[in-house]
């Protein structure tokens, strides 16, 4: 965590900027990568400097106001790491919308656990989501926010103190096994055979196969290194995590996930003043502490998420 910090401060320079692009854009066919990473090194350290100052001051701004900052900042980044492989984003100004719709609240018993967002066609969320996670079908039109949250590894354990289990701990990055409890064919509503090739086109080749009554043992023929949902992992980098029930298998970038909540939470705290105000003062729902934990790992974890997408782009012999 602390190298991509580093590498944030490394490319706040118009030199460092440059080359850093430029190596980007030798990539892309058809474009002047030289000329392209001249007239985009300005914009990208600004994108990264606006980025990182909302995630500073949302850090220590009341959390009544943190979801605006963090959204924002998060939005930045996103556009960041977007001009490394769209040299001319934005191309049209519907890409300036953000992407997803939050529902008409309803003021009466409203629970933010169980409130829903919906996806655009256009806009933000969908332009990032296949552009930087090759991601271009969804496999809902709504989800809640607690089957988000969910998915979430460092949100884990007060899903488990509330008596949910959102996510199984399934193996270990860099590692060559997955254990998968055996349960989870029922939670799935499949067989072994089904739920293999469902896993198949996330991990390396499968070399090995154990079952027993408690677990399905898979042993891959690499080391997993590359973590992409349905797999998840947490901060440290260490765990990976499987969903725990067919409902919230995703084939998303933890980065969707988190954009999608503080899009919700944001509009939350711009438009339902009355609602949002009294859960912080009277504190009378369980959303409390979910929102709460949520947004004190998000904080965290967004920026190294997508400094990690930059990090993974630099290539060998980058600079000097």
């Amino acid at each position: 965590m602390q190298e991509i910090e580093v590498f944030y401060t490394y490319l706040m320079s118009q030199q460092t900027a440059q080359h850093y692009l430029l190596n980007c854009y030798k990539e892309i066919d058809g474009i002047d990568a030289e000329k392209k990473s001249y007239e985009n090194c300005t914009t990208f350290m600004s994108y990264l400097e606006h980025g990182k100052l909302f995630y500073k001051s949302g850090d220590n701004a009341s959390p009544i106001l943190q979801p605006v900052l963090y959204f924002y900042g998060m939005a930045h980044l996103i556009k960041a790491c977007l001009l490394t492989v769209r040299p001319d984003y934005p191309e049209s100004t519907s890409l300036l919308a953000h992407g997803v719709t939050a529902r008409k609240r309803k003021k009466k018993d409203y629970s933010f656990l169980n409130d829903e967002i919906k996806l655009q066609h256009n806009g933000l969320f969908p332009y990032f989501s296949e552009h930087l996670f090759q991601i271009k079908r969804y496999p809902f039109e709504k989800i809640t926010m607690k089957q988000l949250l969910s998915l979430i590894p460092e949100m884990k354990h007060i899903f488990h103190f509330n008596g949910d289990e959102g996510l199984y701990r399934v193996g270990k990055k860099n590692g060559t096994w997955l254990e998968f409890p055996h349960a989870i064919l029922d939670d799935y509503h499949t067989t072994k055979d089904s739920f293999l090739k469902k896993i198949t086109p996330y991990i390396p080749e499968i070399k090995h196969v154990e079952v027993d009554n408690a677990y399905i043992r898979v042993e891959l023929i690499q080391q997993l290194r590359d973590i992409k949902g349905p797999f998840y992992t947490d901060t440290s980098q260490t765990s990976i995590y499987f969903p725990a029930s067919k409902e919230v298998y995703l084939p998303f970038s933890e980065v969707m996930i988190h954009y999608l909540l503080l899009y919700n939470l944001s509009m939350l705290c711009r438009y339902e003043t009355e609602w949002w105000g009294d859960l912080f003062t009277s504190k009378p729902e369980v959303d409390y502490p979910f929102i709460t934990q949520f947004l004190k790992e998000s904080a965290a974890k967004v920026p190294f998420l997508l400094g990690l997408e930059l990090y993974k782009k630099r290539g060998g012999g980058f600079f000097g």
